[in-house]
């Protein structure tokens, strides 16, 4: 009877988080989704590429209100149960309250589990593959980016300038400045010029202009009647370096702890440069992927404190709200706290949800032995 008891709520508690991270999820994701709109309006790309950024940014969302999700689902849980008088019955038949606890805290070790998994591993590797698409995508919406009378630099080393631009697409008086090299640059002038496509490239074709190189203070010119630009040749200014989140967490451990890269099976991107400086931001990176799961035991055993106290209490709303309030302020602690972990490696902050956790659940008891 108790093993069905303890089934049934397991399972409530975990459609309840299904139902509410799911939807959570998405409401964010849509919103995120509206903000990356910014990479075909501002940076050109392509409804693909936007496509699997968008898509891609989803287990990070659904990893980050992973916690808030847990504590939701136990609270609300505990507090229908509480409603429906079925806590009474629990108590009733003999189920231990500390047993009861006990229960729901192993079951948290699975939601640590699932987020140290996403965290380490499935988030990581989405944001570096959405940033892959980034730097492989080309500037499929140029045409759409020219507007009059603007600068448009929008693409790495090329600056574009047009003084009119017709419905049909036909462009008059354009100025380009090209970036070949550090030290060298060359504009190029045109009266009339268009945009077209060939199998998916982009090419401006310009009429009756001229060439002017720029090197080292040298000026060379030269007029043309027509030429064309390959737009393709130039990529978008997009941020491709990856960020420490999009970095794998062998990458971020070897460099951490100076582990040698040549004994790791895993294979360290060229371009993650591994020094000193970047220590910081690093001990950061790891405590939210490693330590900050580890909070989710303290806050679900602050959701189990609706035990102690019953609705016909004549303090049980202050008292719900003052436990949703502390389980909200332990969440917000646990995103806040990897900012100013300083220079202090990142294991030692393991015992800081440890801590919290051990003070809550001594406390609980306590009070359990008050109650009774």
């Amino acid at each position: 009877m108790k093993k069905i008891i303890y089934n049934q709520l397991l399972i409530d508690i975990t459609k309840f988080f299904l139902l509410s991270s799911l939807s959570l999820s998405l409401i964010i994701w849509v919103i995120q989704a509206v903000n990356f709109l910014d990479y075909i309006s501002e940076d050109g790309h392509g409804l693909l590429t936007y496509f699997y950024i968008t898509i891609l940014n989803f287990p990070k969302i659904f990893s980050r209100i992973l916690p808030f999700c847990v504590f939701v689902s136990i609270f609300y849980t505990l507090n229908r149960y509480e409603a429906k008088n079925e806590l009474v019955i629990f108590w009733n038949i003999g189920i231990n309250k500390l047993k009861f606890v006990n229960i729901l805290v192993v079951f948290s070790l699975v939601f640590l589990f699932i987020q140290i998994f996403l965290n380490t591993l499935i988030v990581p590797k989405t944001l570096d593959t959405a940033r892959e698409y980034i730097r492989n995508s080309k500037v499929d919406f140029f045409p759409n980016l020219i507007k009059e009378k603007k600068f448009i630099d929008v693409v790495q080393n090329l600056t574009i300038f047009v003084e009119s631009k017709s419905e049909n697409g036909d462009l008059k008086n354009i100025y380009l400045k090209d970036q070949v090299k550090e030290n060298q640059s060359q504009i190029i002038y045109a009266e009339s010029g268009k945009i077209v496509s060939e199998n998916g490239l982009n090419f401006l074709i310009l009429n009756n202009g001229s060439f002017i190189d720029i090197s080292n203070s040298n000026l060379t010119r030269f007029a043309f009647k027509k030429t064309e630009v390959n737009l393709a040749k130039y990529s978008s200014k997009s941020t491709k370096t990856p960020k420490f989140q999009e970095l794998s967490t062998t990458a971020l451990i070897s460099c951490l702890y100076k582990i040698n890269y040549n004994i790791l099976l895993y294979k360290i991107p060229d371009y993650f440069l591994c020094e000193n400086k970047a220590e910081n931001d690093i001990d950061e990176e790891l405590f939210k992927r490693l330590i900050k799961p580890f909070f989710i035991p303290s806050i679900v055993l602050i959701a189990c404190f609706l035990i102690l106290s019953n609705k016909d209490s004549f303090r049980y709303n202050k008292f719900q709200n003052f436990l949703f309030f502390i389980g909200f302020f332990i969440i917000v602690i646990s995103e806040i706290s990897a900012r100013y972990i300083g220079n202090s490696k990142v294991e030692i902050f393991i015992l800081v949800p440890l801590i919290i956790f051990l003070i809550t659940y001594i406390f609980f008891m306590f009070r359990l032995k008050v109650n009774t």
